[in-house]
């Protein structure tokens, strides 16, 4: 122990801040995913989807109220305007305030019509736009700070931010009848009062409510990537709030669950991307391909194996953490669990995309993928019920993968150089095993004893043949490069034979 502190002090304060950030991910997660039988138990399935459905609106109100400001423009802003960070800072947030007070306007006036569509009170819509407002101060004071590396500080109000929220959110539980309500009260309360400080503190050190150069460039930036913002929140949260419309709020509530608990993983996809794009865009202009191939593979049966644990156990997961009430859940965990592994292809696609600089294909797929997903979820929801939310929702991120895929090969380079990046046979031969292994954990969710008998055996094998099995995958991999190298010489000679004659 006393070694890997020596040595996370000899590091560079990169890694120093990326280990810690990887940190404070994994505590954050951990607390929700400790919480989450607490909150369970204490609130029926239709006031959890409550909860569930004021998430989903969140996400979707933020691209319209902050425009994503303190994310897609936000780093190379604090490039560009590296002498007035604090300058730039303030003028979002104007852009932010001014939005909202619009939003607000529109609003209250013809609050009951909202308020019907939204299927939420005038109280909660105005608690979602503050805490909407506010929380993108605090990003953005947090954005500035990692640009400096200051990350202690950052780390420290956002463990203080993860453990108040929950405790607040307990203590109004148990002290009103609307539980659903007092729990999105409660994290909505800690998120403004810690945002609202830090919305007057980038005002104070920036002095700036409108700068006619800080605005044009955050507005000429980010205005043409909102379709592609909203397809994505779209994507992700449509099913839940279709759900609610043609299922009711307690499906919601279930859906919401089963989403959750299967997308657990998804910050070790975060993680593994912070590290992955930098090393991988050095590769590409080195033009080493071949070293990617193997370290994308492994990263994808890295994620396929920790996928596949979660699918395995699903009943035994769901029992635990979220009750009986919830069992019709473990049904969603495998499609949308799946979905996880196809986002990490995705984001295979969407790097090569943000290095070539091609975002029309990705914004195009994107789009594409959402309304195909709301298409689905509006022919097959009514017929088969909310559990089929979690098959649309698998189908649209195939789509969206390959998509992507055929983005890449379309428009950059005309993927005669991208050929060799990845491995696409055999990523696509991890992920067809993938499925039927987890096909088969299905049909075993009735026998406990079956499944964990069959993962111990899984497990000991795997463990006993590695040395062989990671031989294997080498000599799959040296295979297709000889492949790779003898297309290459036969364009070459296709090319100079026409010369000599």
């Amino acid at each position: 122990m006393a070694n890997i502190f020596r040595k996370f002090k000899e590091s560079s304060i990169e890694v120093k801040a990326s280990i810690a950030y990887m940190f404070c991910s994994v505590i954050q997660r951990s607390l929700s995913f400790i919480t989450m039988p607490l909150f369970t138990r204490l609130l029926t399935t239709t006031q959890y989807g409550q909860y569930t459905i004021y998430s989903s609106w969140v996400s979707i109100f933020s691209i319209f109220l902050t425009l994503n400001l303190a994310y897609g423009t936000f780093s190379p802003a604090m490039m560009k305007f590296k002498d007035d960070r604090e300058g730039y800072i303030a003028s979002v947030q104007g852009i932010c305030t001014v939005l909202s007070a619009v939003f607000l306007a529109i609003y209250l006036p013809f609050r009951n019509t909202f308020n019907v569509l939204l299927e939420m009170p005038t109280f909660l819509v105005v608690a979602m736009v503050l805490e909407i407002i506010f929380t993108c101060s605090f990003s953005c004071w947090c954005g500035k700070k990692r640009f400096e590396y200051k990350y202690i500080s950052v780390i420290v109000i956002t463990l203080l931010i993860a453990f108040a929220s929950p405790l607040v959110a307990f203590v109004l539980v148990q002290c009103f009848e609307e539980k659903g309500y007092a729990r999105i009260i409660g994290y909505a309360l800690v998120a403004s009062i810690v945002g609202v400080v830090f919305y007057v503190l980038n005002f104070v050190k920036g002095k700036n409510f409108f700068n006619k150069e800080y605005w044009k460039y955050a507005l000429t930036f980010n205005i043409p990537l909102i379709i592609y913002y909203l397809s994505q929140v779209v994507f992700n949260q449509s099913d839940r709030l279709m759900i609610n419309y043609l299922c009711g709020t307690d499906k919601a509530g279930i859906y919401g669950v089963a989403y959750n608990l299967a997308m657990i993983l998804s910050f070790i996809i975060s993680s593994i991307s912070s590290a992955y794009m930098p090393w991988l865009y050095n590769k590409i202009k080195q033009k080493e391909h071949k070293a990617n191939q193997k370290v994308s593979l492994y990263i994808a049966i890295l994620m396929a194996v920790l996928i596949s644990f979660i699918i395995w156990l699903a009943p035994e997961i769901i029992l635990i953490m979220a009750g009986e009430a919830y069992m019709e859940a473990i049904w969603i965990v495998p499609p949308v669990a799946a979905s996880l592994l196809l986002l990490l292809y995705t984001d295979f696609s969407t790097n090569i995309e943000f290095y070539y600089k091609k975002r029309v294909g990705l914004i195009i797929a994107s789009v594409f993928a959402a309304v195909l997903n709301i298409v689905l979820n509006a022919i097959f929801i009514p017929k088969f019920g909310f559990i089929a939310a979690g098959y649309t929702t698998l189908l649209s991120y195939i789509v969206f993968a390959v998509s992507n895929y055929l983005v890449i090969l379309r428009y950059v380079r005309k993927g005669r150089e991208l050929y060799g990046i990845y491995n696409i046979k055999l990523l696509l031969l991890v992920f067809l095993v993938f499925m039927i292994v987890n096909a088969c954990a299905m049909l075993l969710y009735d026998f406990m004893i079956a499944r964990i008998c069959i993962m111990a055996a899984t497990a000991i094998v795997l463990f006993a043949f590695r040395k062989k099995i990671i031989k294997y995958f080498k000599q799959l991999l040296s295979k297709e490069e000889r492949k790779e190298e003898e297309q290459k010489e036969e364009q070459k000679e296709e090319v100079e034979q026409p010369k000599n004659e």
